[in-house]
């Protein structure tokens, strides 16, 4: 099941600068990767911040929460309680799901990967975010004072969860990594813009964080393999075709 994250705890490491910087630099990556996707429902499965985070850069006509433990700001957002595993909602009914960090809660993400597609509409659209097992944020053990958000015990690592989305038939779109800066608390300043562009262009296994978005296929018919001619035999003995001959043949045989 999904953590019940939103703790003290979590929420203090969220209002660190280290969570504040990362908050604002997931706020553009998601702006960017919802600029382009259009349609009538947006789904966020998952709470990561404010409600309305992320949701307020949807392109669709109505966008909506659900998580299995509702925010403070609930008010200001259409949200639901429920499990992000079993989720209320029909199926092919939703444009675009976002799954803010909410792999990184759950022990299970099959589960609740089954359950977006589902929900998906053919050509819907998937966006997660999260956690890179490796890069910087991997050597985080060396690093006194340094961590990840309590609670992210499940990560998945950026490869893996592209080859769980294949399985499910579903088109690989966007993979770019994020945030590249140390795993410390306390450390204080925005990420340079310059140093973001440098770091996702050149050095992006080294990032924090990674972005995924994937869409659903349409269901595709089974080919039926083409029943191919064969060439007629030639007798041996028969006397040498004539030139009328070899000409209808040749064109027959096209």
């Amino acid at each position: 099941m999904l953590r019940k994250w939103t703790d003290h705890a979590a929420s203090e490491w969220l209002a660190t600068p280290l969570g504040e910087s990362l908050l604002t630099q997931e706020a553009r990556v998601v702006e960017e990767a919802l600029d382009g996707i259009f349609g009538e429902e947006c789904l966020q499965i998952g709470l990561w911040g404010d409600a309305r985070a992320f949701l307020r850069y949807s392109r669709t006509q109505r966008a909506a929460l659900i998580a299995d433990t509702l925010p403070d700001d609930a008010a200001a957002t259409a949200s639901v309680f429920g499990e992000p595993h079993k989720l209320p909602v029909q199926d092919d009914s939703v444009d675009c799901v976002l799954l803010p960090h909410t792999l990184d809660y759950s022990d299970r993400p099959h589960a609740i990967l089954r359950e977006v597609h589902r929900v998906l509409r053919p050509n819907g659209h998937v966006v997660l975010l999260g956690f890179r097992p490796g890069g910087l944020w991997g050597l985080r053990r060396l690093v006194p004072g340094a961590g990840l958000p309590p609670g992210a015990d499940h990560m998945i690592s950026d490869r893996r969860l592209s080859d769980w989305l294949k399985v499910l038939d579903m088109r690989i779109q966007a993979l770019s990594g994020y945030f590249f800066r140390w795993p410390l608390p306390g450390l204080k300043g925005s990420v340079s813009p310059v140093w973001e562009r440098r770091g996702r262009r050149w050095w992006s296994e080294l990032s924090a964080c990674y972005l995924l978005s994937a869409q659903k296929r349409v269901g595709t018919l089974t080919p039926v393999r083409p029943q191919w001619s064969t060439k007629p035999k030639v007798v041996a003995g028969l006397v040498e075709p004539s030139t009328r001959v070899s000409r209808i043949r040749f064109d027959n045989d096209r």
